[in-house]
């Protein structure tokens, strides 16, 4: 991997041949029922399914032939995406909006390996960062490292947001089965003042550790948040500003505004700036889930996403999971107009994954323009959203089965259970198999009516079918295979992105927000009545807010 390949000169530009002879295709393929495609090839099942690193894709129940997969793959390779592939691992620049090389691969490349930016091989720090981590989550978890007072530390609170907090919170609760059950974790991120209030109710600052989470300790969500929570432990610990050091950790890179804030920049811990927020899970970011977990699992996880990776990296696309996934979801995006994509994880510790892939999909490629600056001329990313079956089957399954829209959905799922209990797994399975098959296949007139049902209910009681899916199969929710399923979905978006010719890595769609609320929060608490230069609503709520706080 040290080798440098040539800069990408120019951004590689969506082929208008393979992209013609797909909306060509699309007229005849979407007329085509999966009835009939599963009739005509009684092999299918077995045929469009690709297994690689421990992970089992089945994506026959998808709305395609031979030839759509063939175009599909086509236009991938008519996108550049093999050079572009080439171009991440190897540190070029490639989020040319920031200049900015793409590495969170680099984050869990193996000692030894040589990835290199701006001439200066990085992967030595990434692993100098990885050991200091290992270091102080072991001295948290055994009780070495105590508090202001003494006592050790028996809760741990991650403070961020966005990336520093989505990627922690989701991989606290997919990995809480191998976590620490003698330390409680929390994670605030919200500016709300009830997402602190909650956290700390129930806890005692003496033996509670904050992690603060702010690359630049500027965000304005986390440091109000940590400010609070300052105060909260110093009220607690007799105002010692000393005890500070002892209650507080840094992840980030500011070393005066850590020091500044009274956290001993020896616990800072370190990332860069080549390591996007939604893809820094397995950096610094996630000391959290190293405490909770230790470090030799920890490192576990980080070796799945590295064989994620280098699958990625190397495989051909034909069987290369993380591109055919993406593939399918440019076929439902673009030229069946489906707008959303449903993630379905049949496990319980996987609750927050859809809303860890909210970030990940949509800030990657809610993009608006090329890279070149021109308007894109086709949608950009699908809305990902989920819930862990089988809740879901009894809330919205009713819209994907029955309703007017297109719903793409991934199931996920596990051979073994981490929980074993009696029939409950068997249980689970059947409905992975269930559901896919109904949504595949449904129910038509003849068969609702064989079943004695009355002439007047038939209509209510069809299923159309032909609803796409993708089934993920895994042995077991493993850190290994968490680490496997985070870096499948981020080479899929990797690899859609590619082909909208977009930047996937740079997110300005954040900023203005942040920018007019900064000029916002002065004019609500102003003493005295501010002089408003916003549209006429903004300025009505401002003054409504005003009035309410002071009545």
């Amino acid at each position: 991997m040290a080798a440098q390949v040539q800069p990408l000169t120019k951004p590689p530009r969506t082929s208008q041949t393979a992209w013609s002879a797909l909306a060509s295709h699309y007229k005849t393929v979407s007329k085509l029922h999966l009835r009939q495609l599963f009739a005509d090839d009684p092999e299918r099942g077995e045929r469009l399914a690709v297994e690689a690193v421990g992970v089992y894709l089945d994506y026959s129940k998808n709305r395609v032939t031979d030839e759509t997969m063939r175009l599909l793959l086509q236009l991938a390779e008519e996108s550049g995406l093999r050079a572009r592939i080439d171009a991440m691992f190897h540190g070029e620049k490639i989020n040319i909006t920031e200049k900015r090389a793409v590495l969170h691969v680099a984050l869990r490349a193996p000692q030894g390996t040589s990835i290199v930016v701006d001439g200066k091989n990085v992967v030595p720090e990434v692993h100098a960062v990885l050991d200091r981590m290992a270091d102080f989550s072991n001295r948290v978890r055994s009780g070495e490292w105590k508090g202001h007072t003494g006592k050790r530390i028996r809760n741990v609170i991650n403070v961020g947001i966005g990336g520093s907090d989505l990627g922690p919170v989701m991989a606290y609760e997919a990995l809480k089965h191998y976590s620490d059950r003698a330390i409680t974790f929390r994670f605030i991120s919200n500016i709300d003042g009830t997402d602190f209030a909650e956290a700390v109710r129930d806890l005692v600052p003496s033996e509670t550790l904050f992690i603060i989470s702010s690359k630049t300790f500027t965000t304005l969500e986390t440091m109000t948040n940590a400010h609070t929570a300052r105060e909260w432990s110093l009220a607690g610990l007799g105002g010692d500003e000393k005890s500070v050091a002892k209650h507080f950790v840094a992840v980030s890179t500011n070393a005066s505004e850590v020091a500044k804030f009274g956290i001993d920049t020896a616990n800072m811990f370190e990332f860069w700036d080549w390591v996007g927020g939604r893809y820094s899970m397995d950096s610094a970011i996630g000391l959290s889930t190293m405490v909770a977990i230790g470090p030799e699992k920890f490192h576990a996880m980080l070796n799945g996403f590295h064989q994620m990776d280098e699958h990625f990296r190397t495989a051909p696309f034909q069987q290369n999971l993380p591109v055919l996934m993406g593939l399918l979801a440019i076929w439902y995006n673009d030229f069946f107009g489906s707008q959303t994509v449903a993630v379905l994880p049949y496990e319980q510790y996987l609750k927050r994954f859809p809303a860890y892939l909210q970030q990940l999909t949509m800030e990657s490629n809610g993009k608006h323009v090329t890279l070149a600056g021109k308007k894109v001329k086709h949608d950009t990313s699908p809305i990902y959203w989920g819930e862990p079956g089988t809740n879901g089957q009894h809330s919205f399954y009713q819209l994907i089965h029955q309703g007017t829209r297109l719903i793409p959905c991934d199931f996920i799922a596990f051979s073994k259970p981490l929980n074993p209990l009696g029939h409950h797994h068997d249980m689970l399975i059947a409905n992975v198999c269930a559901q896919t098959e109904a949504l595949a296949f449904g129910k038509t007139p003849a068969q609702v009516e064989a079943e004695g049902t009355p002439k007047w209910l038939i209509p209510h009681r069809v299923f159309e079918g032909n609803r796409p899916s993708n089934t993920i199969l895994a042995d077991k929710l493993t850190p290994e295979t968490l680490g496997k399923l985070v870096a499948l979905y981020e080479h899929s978006v990797f690899t859609q992105g590619t082909i909208w010719n977009i930047d996937s890595f740079d997110q300005w769609g954040v900023e203005l927000g942040k920018v007019l609320a900064q000029r916002i929060i002065p004019e609500l608490e102003s003493e005295t009545e501010p002089q408003l230069a916003h549209d006429s609503s903004t300025n009505n709520l401002i003054r409504y807010y005003r009035k309410s706080k002071q009545s």
